[in-house]
């Protein structure tokens, strides 16, 4: 992507990586924004994060809390799919919360649903 393009999305200039935070016994991670090629790697480091709470025993699972995700590609859905294998590596779950229609459409295209709880935000 040609940085013109990149300052036709302001969401680009002001991305920043998610948060991860604890609630209770939640590990749980705001993405903001678009989750594509370039955004995707941050995803994927904050919910390695995250399972990171849960192998201290801090959490007991990992929600992605989607209600700002404005757009999610491939490169996004690769990002779920690794956490939650490593989620079920780590014998938990990564669960959505609140996801938008174009990301539930993308879960149900590729057959992914199945793979992620979903539920309110925390």
């Amino acid at each position: 992507m040609s940085d013109s393009h990149r300052h036709d999305r302001p969401d680009r200039e002001t991305a920043t990586p998610p948060d991860v935070d604890i609630v209770g016994r939640t590990a749980v991670v705001r993405p903001v924004g678009e989750i594509d090629i370039d955004t995707a790697p941050s995803l994927g480091r904050a919910l390695t994060h995250a399972l990171g709470f849960v192998a201290m025993s801090r959490a007991d699972r990992v929600v992605a809390d989607c209600s700002r995700v404005t757009f999610c590609d491939s490169s996004g859905l690769n990002a779920l799919i690794t956490a939650r294998l490593q989620a079920v590596e780590a014998g938990t779950t990564i669960h959505l919360a609140n996801p938008a229609p174009q990301l539930q459409r993308l879960l149900q295209m590729t057959g992914a649903a199945p793979l992620f709880l979903q539920e309110d935000p925390t």
